[in-house]
C-alpha cells in the first residue's frame, strides 16, 4: 500500500487561479461569520438545551440541508468518483441504501428518541439496559468519532494540497481551526446553518461539474458508450460475500452502514430532535432524500465522466498522479478549469462536506461526553451558563485530538475502504444494541452487554486482520481496464497498476469478506449472542416499558408485560410539553 503523504501532481501547471482562491476563502469566511453571529450577536446559547438542540425551535429546511452535508462529507465527493473509475458504477446502490435508511429512522428509531425527549441517544441505552451499557456504548461512539473525524479532515485537505501546492499539514491546521472556532462559539445553530450553506454549495458544485464534464467528453451518449463497453455499467449479482463489489454487498451492506449513521447516530438524531415536533421530521426527510440523491448519484456519474475522459490515458498508470484519491482533483483542474472559478467552487464544495461533518460530529461528541460522563457526577442545580462553557471546551479538546490524528490517517491508504473499515469496528456493535433494545422486548441488560462485547471482539479481529493481510499481501482486485494508448509514455511510466497484482495465497475466509458487510457482521453477532443470554436470564430483570420499544413492535407486547415507565426515566419537560408530543406522529399515542 502506497504512502499518501505529500502527494502533489507532477503536472505543475494545473493549479488554482485567483478566482478559485477567492471562492474557497469566501467559503471559510462565511462559515466563520455564521459562528460569530450565533455566538455573539444571537446570544441564546447559554444553556445546554440552547447549545445542543438550538432551543428545540429549528426549521426543517436547514435541518434537512445539515443532515445532507454532515452525512455525505468530502469523503463521498472525493472517494466515490475514484471508486467508480476503478470498480464500476454499482456504488449508486449505496445512495439507494441511504434513502431506504430514512424509512428505518422515521418508523423505527426516531419515534422512540423523540417521545423520550432526550438529547443523547445513549441516554436511551441507560433507560433500556442500564448504566453499564450506556457507558460502554458512549465510549465506543467516542472512539468511533476519534478514528473517523481525522479521515473527514484528511480528504478535503488532500484535495486542496494538490491544487494549491500548500503542505497538507498547513491546510489541516487552518481548516480545523476555522471549524473548531465556529462550532465552539455558535453551538448547534451555527453547525446547522453552516451545514445548510455548505450542503447547497456541494449540490451546486456537483451539478456544475457534471454538466461541464458531459459537454467536454462529447455528450451523455459518449459516456454511456465508453463505460458500457468497459463493463463499468455491469451489475454483479454474485452472492459470495468475499467479492468486493456486487449488488448484494453494496446494497445490503450499505443499508446497515447508513442505518447506524442516520437512524441511531448521535449527530443525525440530535438534529432531528432539535425540531419542535415530529411532523417537521417528515418534511426534513423528504428534502434530505432529494439532496442525498443529487450528491451520491452525481458523484457516481462524475466517476463515469472521469473514466470516459481518461480510459485511454490513465493518469494512475502514467504516474501523473500517485494514488486513486487524487483522480477527482486532477480531473477538476484538467477539464473543469475551462470554466473560470468552477475548480474553486468544487474544491470549496469538497471542503464544505468536510467542515460540515467535522462540526456536526464535534457538537454531537461533546453532547455525548457531557451527558454520559460528566453530567451524572454534577449536582442538578449546577448553573446552566457553566454547562455551556464546559460544552465549548469539550469541542476545543475534541477538535485538537482529531487534528493531531490526521498525521496517522494519511499513512493508511485509500479513503473509502478505510472509512468503512475503521468506523465498522464500533458501528456494528452499536447498531446491534440499539436495534436489539427497540425491536426485541425480551432482551435484557445481560444479553445486550454480552452481545455488544462479543460483536466488538469479532469486528475488531475481522477488520484488523483484514487490513493486516491487505498490507502484507497484494490482494486480487477486479479493476476496470484502462490503457495509455492515447498519451505519451514517459520513461518512468508503467503499464502495471499495482492495485491489481495478484497473490496465490489467500487468508482466512473471515478476513476476505467485503468491507461493506462489516457493520452487518457486528449486528448479527449482537443478536446471536444477546437473545440466548437474555432468554437464560429473563427472570432476573423487570419487564420493559413500551416507551422504549419501537412502535412497530408494540402489537407483539402484552399489556401485563410492561411497566408504566422505563427505569431511570426522567422526562425533560421544559424541552417539549408531553401534551404537545402526542401530536408527534400517529405511532405515538
Amino acid at each position: 500500500m502506497e504512502n499518501t503523504t505529500n502527494h502533489v501532481f507532477e503536472v505543475t501547471d494545473l493549479k488554482f487561479s485567483w478566482t478559485d482562491y477567492s471562492l474557497f476563502a469566501l467559503t471559510l469566511l462565511s462559515s466563520a461569520a455564521i459562528g460569530v453571529y450565533f455566538g455573539f450577536v444571537s446570544r441564546k446559547q447559554n444553556t445546554a438545551k440552547d447549545y445542543l438542540l438550538g432551543g428545540k425551535q429549528m426549521h426543517p429546511i436547514p435541518i434537512a440541508l445539515s443532515l445532507i452535508s454532515c452525512n455525505v462529507s468530502g469523503i463521498t465527493i472525493m472517494a466515490v468518483p475514484s471508486d467508480v473509475f476503478r470498480f464500476g458504477f454499482q456504488y449508486w446502490l449505496s445512495g439507494l441504501a441511504m434513502q431506504l435508511c430514512i424509512l428505518i429512522a422515521y418508523y423505527i428509531t426516531l419515534p422512540v428518541f423523540f417521545h423520550l425527549e432526550i438529547s443523547s441517544t445513549y441516554e436511551y441505552l441507560n433507560m433500556r439496559f442500564g448504566n453499564r451499557m450506556r457507558n460502554l456504548a458512549s465510549s465506543l461512539f467516542a472512539l468511533n468519532m476519534i478514528l473517523y473525524l481525522p479521515i473527514v479532515i484528511y480528504a478535503p485537505a488532500l484535495a486542496l494540497s494538490q491544487v494549491t501546492g500548500f503542505h497538507i499539514h498547513i491546510i489541516t491546521l487552518l481548516v480545523c481551526g476555522v471549524c473548531i472556532f465556529y462550532t465552539t462559539i455558535g453551538g448547534l445553530k451555527a453547525v446547522v446553518w453552516t451545514d445548510a450553506l455548505q450542503g447547497l454549495l456541494m449540490m451546486i458544485s456537483i451539478v456544475a461539474v457534471a454538466i461541464v464534464g458531459t459537454v467536454s467528453v462529447g455528450g451523455f451518449k459518449k459516456v454511456f458508450d465508453v463505460t458500457s463497453k468497459a463493463t463499468l455499467l455491469d451489475m454483479n449479482y454474485d452472492v459470495d460475500p468475499t467479492v468486493r463489489d456486487t449488488v448484494w454487498t453494496i446494497l445490503i451492506g450499505s443499508i446497515f452502514v447508513w442505518a447506524n449513521i442516520i437512524s441511531v447516530g448521535q449527530s443525525s438524531v440530535q438534529k432531528c430532535l432539535a425540531l419542535p415536533t415530529f411532523k417537521e421530521v417528515k418534511s426534513a426527510f423528504i428534502i434530505f432524500t432529494i439532496g442525498i440523491g443529487i450528491i451520491v448519484y452525481g458523484s457516481v456519474y462524475i466517476g463515469l465522466l472521469i473514466y470516459t475522459q481518461y480510459h485511454d490515458c490513465d493518469p494512475l498508470k502514467t504516474k501523473t498522479i500517485r494514488v486513486p484519491d487524487q483522480l477527482l482533483p486532477y480531473y477538476v483542474l484538467d477539464v473543469v478549469a475551462k470554466v473560470p472559478g468552477l475548480p474553486g467552487l468544487f474544491i470549496a464544495g469538497v471542503f464544505s462536506g468536510g467542515l460540515s461533518t467535522l462540526s456536526a460530529a464535534m457538537n454531537a461528541l461533546s453532547c455525548t461526553v457531557y451527558k454520559d460522563f460528566i453530567a451524572p457526577h454534577m449536582s442538578k442545580d449546577y448553573p446552566q451558563e457553566k454547562v455551556g462553557v464546559i460544552l465549548k471546551w469539550l469541542v476545543v479538546v475534541i477538535g485538537i485530538i482529531c487534528t493531531a490524528m490526521v498525521f496517522v490517517v494519511e499513512q493508511l491508504g485509500s479513503i473509502l475502504p478505510l472509512v468503512f473499515g475503521i468506523t465498522s469496528i464500533t458501528a456494528g456493535p452499536l447498531l446491534g444494541v440499539f436495534f436489539l433494545g427497540m425491536l426485541v422486548p425480551k432482551a435484557n441488560s445481560k444479553g445486550a452487554l454480552s452481545g455488544c462485547l462479543s460483536a466488538l471482539a469479532v469486528s475488531s479481529v475481522t477488520i484488523i486482520g483484514s487490513y493486516y493481510y491487505k498490507m502484507k499481501y497484494r490482494m486480487i482486485l477486479d479493476i476496470k481496464p484502462t490503457t495509455m494508448d492515447e498519451c505519451p509514455i514517459s520513461n518512468n511510466s508503467t503499464l502495471l497498476n499495482p492495485l491489481s497484482q495478484e497473490s496465490d495465497w489467500e487468508p482466512f475466509y473471515l478476513f476476505r469478506i467485503s468491507f461493506y458487510y462489516y457493520t452487518l457482521l457486528g449486528l448479527l453477532v449482537v443478536f446471536l449472542v444477546a437473545i440466548p443470554v437474555s432468554k437464560l436470564t429473563e427472570d432476573s430483570e423487570p419487564k420493559v416499558s413500551k416507551k422504549l420499544i419501537s412502535p412497530i413492535i408494540h402489537f407483539l407486547m402484552d399489556e401485563e408485560d410492561e411497566n408504566e415507565n422505563p427505569p431511570n426515566y426522567t422526562a425533560v419537560k421544559d424541552d417539549v410539553e408531553l401534551e404537545e408530543s402526542k401530536e408527534l406522529d400517529p405511532f405515538i399515542k
